[in-house]
């Protein structure tokens, strides 16, 4: 059981221990800028005290160093928002940790993840018996509003069969007095927010420390009765690098009534356009392409493959409800298509999709 030091990971350890699996606390030690990693440590092993099941602590800093805050500083500086929740998903929980795990004889990893897992069987006929393959699918949680299946988009079948998702069914007011009837610690501890590893520190300041500081123009933006007028220059940045798409605060710049977003940007020319007003046509996009895509169900990915398009329901932020689009297949690329456009889609985030069931299908990662 990967224990956080959090109420939701305590919970999954005791629902897990009360339907008699035998379980093991494990705390992951992963790089921690403002030292809240030891307090969330011993908040873990506290929880597992109570709980009466042995607690690990092991220690993954070097790797997650390489494989997660290295990938989101090489995004930045590409351009783009990269998305290291995802990526620690990947590389670390269901990466290093899952491996070291089986190495060790365990049968299954558990988080405190709000995402449902199901399985079922599919026969094949061949043989006088048939063959039966257990898939693994996950699905939007109970809780809606703490949903976390878009950061498991990555997950393979392999993975998921040793998975255990213990408050998938439960909501959040629910896990809180399950820990409070308890006893546990951690019931009334505040959820984390933003980039775990930052803590207190501001993600500029965390940039700032490997991509310098570089001055350049902010334009904006004409409008659509202006589309043949020059871009014009209405204030300086301290580098594109440090700006993401949508971004309204910390721009520097004023004399609208209107606010300003992020609409472009352009590290090479070390160029930020914006553009002015929360219904700027120029923030909105139609259509997106993907790449490194995963598909969850591989009958869903043979179903695209047959018929070239498909409906679905996607999200390319955590917080964005679920809408309306098109996975198509163009030119052996994966596209998505809304079927209205929508606004602050930003390259090397997540685009994930959905069945209109809640089943969470797959994902990649917008071009």
């Amino acid at each position: 059981m990967a224990m956080s030091g959090g109420v939701d990971s305590s919970v999954a350890a005791l629902l897990l221990n009360k339907q008699g699996y035998n379980v093991i606390g494990v705390f992951m030690r992963c790089y921690n800028l403002d030292g809240c990693s030891e307090r969330d440590a011993e908040d873990a092993r506290r929880v597992a005290e109570k709980l009466n099941i042995p607690f690990y602590v092991w220690d993954f800093e070097e790797e997650y160093k390489k494989k997660v805050v290295e990938y989101m500083v090489k995004g930045y500086k590409k351009g783009i928002t990269p998305n290291p929740d995802v990526m620690c998903n990947r590389e670390i929980k269901f990466g290093l940790f899952l491996e070291k795990a089986l190495s060790m004889r365990a049968d299954y990893v558990a988080t405190g993840h709000y995402v449902r897992i199901k399985n079922y069987e599919l026969g094949i006929r061949g043989g006088k018996k048939p063959l039966f393959i257990i898939h693994n699918l996950l699905f939007i949680a109970k809780d809606t509003n703490k949903d976390q299946s878009y950061f498991l988009w990555t997950l393979t079948q392999k993975q998921l069969k040793h998975c255990l998702f213990p408050i998938g069914e439960y909501l959040k007011s629910e896990v809180r007095k399950i820990a409070k009837k308890a006893g546990l610690l951690t019931a009334e501890k505040k959820d984390s927010q933003g980039i775990c590893f930052l803590g207190k520190v501001s993600l500029d300041d965390f940039l700032k420390k490997y991509i310098p500081e570089k001055k350049g123009g902010i334009l904006l933006a004409p409008s659509e009765a202006e589309e043949n007028v020059k871009y014009k220059k209405i204030g300086k940045h301290k580098g594109a690098h440090f700006y993401t798409i949508g971004q309204r605060h910390g721009l520097g710049i004023g004399g609208s009534k209107k606010p300003y977003y992020v609409a472009e940007k352009n590290v090479k020319k070390n160029i930020i356009m914006v553009a002015e007003g929360n219904d700027n046509p120029a923030l909105y996009k139609k259509e997106i392409k993907l790449t490194d895509v995963n598909f969850i169900n591989h009958d869903f990915y043979s179903l695209i493959r047959a018929n070239k398009r498909i409906s679905i329901l996607t999200k390319v932020r955590y917080r964005q409800p679920l809408i309306s689009a098109t996975l198509k297949i163009e030119n052996s690329k994966l596209k998505i298509e809304f079927d209205a456009p929508i606004k602050f889609v930003a390259p090397g985030q997540s685009a994930v999709f959905y069945s209109k069931k809640g089943e969470m299908l797959g994902g990649g990662v917008i071009i």
